[in-house]
């Protein structure tokens, strides 16, 4: 039988989603567990791959069990007696056989939030911007995005994937309470593009580029075209849909 994981965590203690050599991640905390309380190996598949210190509000995960589970309310209060205090299981369920939690998701969403005036509260979650930033400017090079398939200019070099295209729904900033938060949905996000991206906008929000520069940028496929990828801390993956509903 295949389940589905729905989760969230906070990223600061992690070297990211994906299981790696040497290094504390997401996904590997969650195999432990989850193999210790069903007594045999277990491996999940997450819908995405987050990196080092990138939190996610809403993260989804498959797994197989050799027989059905029953009850999942035991399983999610086991995993997360186990897991430490950044990583909550909210919800395990049935699925079809061949669901798939990274293939068939249609969309993801992301976050990433900063704040103007220095907090001792917001810091850890949020970016402090510079006051005197233009939103608006970067509202219009934002606005960009969703003209162009191609973002080999804010992708990770050297990363394994087939092809840098993807499809850019919605991407702007906007005030929520005392801070501004860049949202940007997509079918599928390359390693390291939303903090690229966002690092590219910032420039255009100091003056350093132009919205004219922005394009040009993604026309070049060129990642040393682009700005500084920013810190992982303030980017939360936000939220993933699929073409079928789930809890």
């Amino acid at each position: 039988m295949r389940y589905f994981i729905r989760l969230s965590y906070c990223g600061a203690n992690y070297h990211g989603w994906q299981i790696q050599p040497n290094a504390p991640t997401v996904q590997e905390a969650i195999e432990k567990a989850l193999s210790t309380i069903l007594r045999t190996p277990v491996a999940i598949t997450g819908a995405g791959r987050t990196d080092a210190g990138v939190n996610a509000a809403m993260m989804i995960a498959h797994f197989d069990s050799a027989s059905r589970l029953g009850d999942t309310s035991r399983l999610i209060r086991g995993l997360n007696s186990l897991l430490g205090r950044d990583i909550a299981i909210h919800a395990i369920f049935p699925v079809a056989d061949d669901a798939h939690a990274r293939f068939d998701a249609t969309s993801r969403t992301y976050k990433y939030f900063t704040h103007r005036e220095k907090s001792p509260f917001l810091y850890p979650l949020s970016w402090q911007h510079p006051p005197q930033i233009d939103f608006d400017l970067m509202n219009e090079a934002a606005s960009t995005l969703r003209q162009y398939t191609d973002f080999t200019s804010f992708s990770k070099l050297h990363t394994d994937v087939k092809t840098n295209n993807c499809t850019v729904t919605h991407a702007r900033w906007e005030q929520e309470g005392c801070q501004m938060v860049f949202t940007i949905t997509a079918d599928r996000f390359l390693r390291n593009m939303v903090r690229a991206i966002v690092g590219t906008l910032v420039d255009v929000g100091m003056g350093k580029l132009s919205v004219a520069d922005f394009g040009h940028i993604i026309e070049m496929k060129d990642r040393c075209g682009a700005g500084t990828s920013m810190p992982g801390h303030p980017l939360f993956l936000w939220n993933i849909t699929y073409p079928y509903e789930i809890m």
